[in-house]
């Protein structure tokens, strides 16, 4: 079995299901940021070492906070994923970023 893919989830208060998807793809949470922070619209913002995928629940996140979370990923070489907080959506996003193969074994 491989190691999980360790990723950066940001927005939304409660993750619902999400987690459980993601685990499903040998995708691990380490780090949950709800967004509403304003410290988190800081052009400087650096993401939690180790990160290699940012996932951006897009109908919890303002504008601002989003670009800047995005840029960060940008400039450290992250891949990014945005998505509404749906299972069905992170499912989508998944499989159109070519993640979806990560099926745990």
């Amino acid at each position: 079995m491989s190691t999980a893919l360790s990723a950066v989830v940001v927005g939304a208060d409660r993750l619902g299901n999400i987690p459980d998807l993601l685990k499903g793809h040998n995708i691990a949470i380490t780090h949950h940021i709800s967004g509403r922070d304003p410290s988190h619209q800081k052009r400087g913002l650096q993401l939690p070492s180790g990160t290699q995928l940012v996932i951006l629940l897009t109908d919890f996140l303002g504008h601002n906070v989003m670009k800047t979370f995005r840029q960060s990923a940008q400039r450290a070489g992250i891949r990014v994923v945005a998505c509404r907080r749906s299972v069905c959506s992170m499912q989508q996003a998944l499989t159109q970023c070519g993640l979806c193969g990560r099926v745990a074994s």
